[in-house]
């Protein structure tokens, strides 16, 4: 062997063992992961999915430099409460929630660990950012509250049911109180406009939402807006079954609502936040700061019909409207 190919294979050999150190020593990133959600929910597990494969896509691979906590609360406070304190315990470089009163629970625990926020309604008003461009905290994120919403669904409502002449606004009371101002001039000014009654209708728990639907939804020309939640969402079964006893129309926030058997779903296409979530996370880790990050609003909506609970109610669906629908299900 010449001496040239000697030194360079010895030199070779001696870089490598260093290279495989220097590679060995990049350090692993531990994220936690609060949803609101339970773990059986089929939308929440698609949500954590989503933002498992934008960091994945991002150069993020679990095992390999990042490794990932997660708890699902089941749109439970208390359970937020134990599994926020949980998540901050174990010193992650990064934590995602979902939902406004899981990040509540966390800023609660933290106020030094970056948090990346999905489907948080209101963040200035609940103190968890200083303002919308300029966050100024450890905690950033993306909120699904555009107030226009809360007249959207009114107008959609009577657009498939014009008979409606009165609109109930339903909410959780633990879960949604925070944000349910954000929909409601909206939402007033829409059912004023269109001639119908708005009332407002808060309950606690399943039995006081049969209460209300027991009381109010017998009564004739009655519609319902059900507002966003973790809550809604993890009983939209119980719902639209209940929407269906009664017999009474029903616009809700979530396709997942739709698909359950609710008559219209308009909202944030919800996955797509927690993929918008994960180009959050990336940056951070790699140094950017929740501080300067503005908190975004979501950029992709979904309005999705379902014409067998159309049927059941003896609604005949609008040619324009399921022209503009983007998903119907028959």
């Amino acid at each position: 062997m010449k001496r040239r190919e000697f030194i360079t294979v010895i030199g070779g050999a001696a870089a490598w063992p260093l290279g495989l150190r220097a590679q060995q020593a990049a350090p692993m990133r531990r994220i936690g992961i609060l949803m609101g959600g339970a773990e059986s929910d089929q939308e929440g597990q698609s949500s954590a999915a989503a933002f498992r494969e934008g960091l994945q896509n991002l150069g993020w691979m679990e095992g390999r430099n990042s490794e990932i906590d997660i708890r699902w609360a089941a749109a439970d406070v208390e359970s937020m409460k134990r599994f926020a304190k949980e998540i901050v315990t174990l010193q992650p470089d990064l934590i995602l929630t979902s939902t406004t009163p899981a990040t509540a629970a966390m800023l609660q625990q933290t106020r030094s660990i970056p948090v990346v926020f999905v489907l948080v309604a209101d963040p200035v008003g609940n103190g968890f950012v200083a303002s919308l461009p300029r966050p100024g905290g450890n905690a950033t994120g993306f909120t699904p509250i555009v107030s226009s919403l809360g007249g959207k669904w009114v107008e959609l409502l009577k657009e498939i049911a014009p008979r409606v002449a009165r609109v109930m606004l339903l909410f959780n009371r633990p879960t949604a109180s925070a944000f349910i101002d954000g929909y409601l001039h909206t939402f007033k000014a829409a059912a004023a406009s269109l001639g119908a009654e708005a009332i407002v209708a808060p309950f606690n728990d399943m039995p006081g939402l049969e209460s209300i639907l027991t009381t109010e939804a017998r009564k004739p020309s009655s519609g319902l807006v059900v507002i966003p939640d973790a809550f809604t969402q993890q009983h939209r079964a119980e719902i639209t079954a209940l929407a269906a006893r009664f017999h009474v129309p029903a616009v809700y926030w979530s396709r997942s609502m739709a698909e359950a058997g609710g008559l219209i779903s308009y909202g944030p296409y919800i996955v797509d936040e927690y993929r918008r979530a994960a180009s959050y996370a990336d940056r951070i880790l790699k140094g950017s700061k929740p501080s300067e990050l503005p908190v975004q609003a979501p950029v992709k909506f979904q309005l999705v019909i379902n014409l067998t609970t159309a049927k059941a109610l003896g609604l005949d669906v609008p040619p324009s409207l399921l022209a503009a629908a983007d998903e119907v299900i028959d």
